[in-house]
Formats: structure tokens, sequence, C-alpha cells
């Protein structure tokens, strides 16, 4: 018996377990995803690389393109109110909530021009999906080494403001488990505050800048990086400087748990809904008034996101605060 016969019935079987197990579509649909972005990443990585020759953030447009057709595929759809506060021509740090796996097709769906995102090193070495957000300009901050850290986020800082860039952060700093928003971290406040909304200037203070052990003699961030950068940027000088600062811009997206739940294994179609909120001014601010400006952003957005969350979504079924969100 020839090997055509086994491989035809393996996939009819797959198929069945399909069509009778909630799980086993869930994994289906979940390794779809998985190798449509290996896939996807590999054709947009040659694309990029014969049209822009390297790394740069002109390559974003090619990767958004390839990952707003993932959401045909698994029948989602993105209602974006207030797309145009995005569309601005200056720095900016754009902040949103963080959800699952899945935060990619939302965020390639609303995401600007010429906007870049900061991520863990550990997503460089994810083999085409680590090279694509390489030649996407991608900022990669190793967490194991302040040094490099902060060395980094002087770079973030800088070519922001240097290269007219917008960046986007997830304050929450990990994947929503939930229901709710997460405490969000200083790093992205701290960033929006300290640089200067000029081009050509200096965004951090030199003296900050340098590499420091961490306080206490450690030169390892903690497995919060955020938190421990800018305790030690507070506490090298920066407090009480005022700063022309560049503006915050949050983004929040509508519970995902109408269809998709990774605990209960579920994943249907669905609609994502997406509200920019508008733009909050740092200019004048200091470092000293980062916890005021955290939390009135984070009050903001958690109003927004418990309010889209609870409209009913196409499958009839309503996300709401006491909803599982997905990891």
């Amino acid at each position: 018996m020839g090997l055509w016969p086994w491989l035809t019935g393996a996939l009819l079987l797959l198929l069945l377990l399909v069509q009778l197990s909630r799980s086993a579509r869930f994994y289906a649909k979940v390794s779809l995803y998985c190798a449509l972005c290996v896939s996807g990443s590999t054709l947009a990585a040659v694309i990029c690389l014969l049209r822009h020759g390297g790394r740069t953030v002109e390559n974003l447009s090619i990767i958004s393109w390839f990952v707003r057709t993932f959401k045909y595929m698994f029948g989602l759809r993105f209602d974006i109110k207030g797309r145009q506060k995005l569309e601005v021509d200056h720095p900016c740090v754009i902040i949103s909530n963080h959800q699952s796996i899945l935060d990619m097709m939302g965020l390639m769906e609303a995401l600007p021009k010429r906007c870049v995102q900061i991520a863990k090193r550990e997503l460089l070495f994810m083999g085409p999906v680590g090279l694509i957000m390489y030649l996407g300009g991608v900022f990669f901050i190793n967490r194991q080494r302040s040094r490099t850290a902060m060395t980094v986020m002087a770079d973030v800082g800088e070519r922001m403001v240097r290269e007219n860039l917008k960046v986007w952060v997830y304050p929450e700093g990990t994947r929503n488990d939930n229901g709710d928003l997460l405490p969000f971290k200083k790093g992205a406040f701290y960033l929006a505050i300290q640089a200067q909304d000029r081009r050509g200037t200096d965004v951090y203070h030199k003296d900050v800048c340098q590499p420091r052990r961490l306080p206490g003699g450690k030169e390892c961030l903690s497995e919060d990086m955020w938190d421990a950068f800018t305790e030690l940027w507070a506490t090298q000088g920066a407090k009480g400087v005022p700063g022309p600062g560049v503006p915050i811009i949050p983004v929040v997206y509508s519970s995902f748990s109408s269809f998709y739940d990774y605990k209960t294994k579920f994943f249907t179609s669905g609609t994502i809904r997406v509200e920019v909120l508008d733009a909050v001014p740092t200019s004048g601010l200091t470092v000293a008034d980062v916890p005021k400006l955290m939390d009135s952003c984070h009050q903001a957005m958690r109003t927004t996101f418990l309010r889209i969350s609870k409209t009913p979504q196409e499958n009839g079924a309503t996300a709401g605060p006491g909803s599982q969100p997905a990891q």
C-alpha cells in the first residue's frame, strides 16, 4: 500500500476531529494562525529585502498588508473608531491593552505610518517572525542586561524624535488573563515625558544614559524591565526636570472573550471594536508627574474597555468585565 492512502486517511480523521471536538477546532485554528505568521513573515521578508534592501520602518507597510489578510481566514472584523487621531505628523507614544497572540492582527489594522514597536529580545530569535520584526524596525530590549536596555531606550527616544517615529507600547507588560486591564508599567510614560518634540536634540539627560548599575549594585534588570529601568532613571537625576515631551495616544481593543478563549479552547468568528482616545499632552511634565499621568490613562482606557466590551458581538455573545479573556 502506498503512502497516499495513509495521508488521505489521516487528513479525513483530522477533519472529523475538528468537526466533533471544540478543542481540536481551537488547536487547528491556532496552528493555522502560527503557520500564517511563519509563511507570511517569510514571504514578506523577501519582498522587504528586494524593495528596501534591509531594516527600515518603511517595511511596515508591506508587513501590515500581509497580516491584515489573516482576519479573513478566521472570520474576524475590526471596527475602528477615531483612526484619524493616529495619523499625526509628529512623534508620539501609542499605548494599548494586550490580550493574546491575536493582538498582532489588531495592531496591524490600526498601525499608523512610521510607527514601530518595543519588544523583548527573545522574539528576535523566532525564525522568520523575528526576521520580519527586525526588518520592520522593531526595537528589541534585552531584559537581562541593564546597560543594553538603557542604551536601547536612549536610542528609541533619540530616533523617535530624529526620524519622526511613533512608538507603540503595551504598558501592561504582559498578556492579560483576568477580564480587565492590568496595572500599567511606567516605561511608556517616562519615554513620552523625557522625549523632546524637536528634531536634532538630546532626548535623555546624558548622566541618565550612561551605563550604571541598578540600585543595590545589580547589573541585571528585574523581570519587569520597565519598572527597573525607570526606577534607575528617576534616581539618577532626571526627577524634577521638565521637558517638552511628546503626546501619548491611548488605543483600546474590546475583549476577545466573545470569540477567543484559551482556557476553554474557544475560537470562532467575531468583531473586535477599537477606540482611539484623544491624545494626552505631556509638555511641561516631569517624572514626578508619571504616577498621575499613568493613572489617568489607565482609568480612561479601562472605562472604554469595559464599555466597548459589553457591546453585543456578531456571534451573539456579550463580553464584559466578568469574562475570561484570552492568553
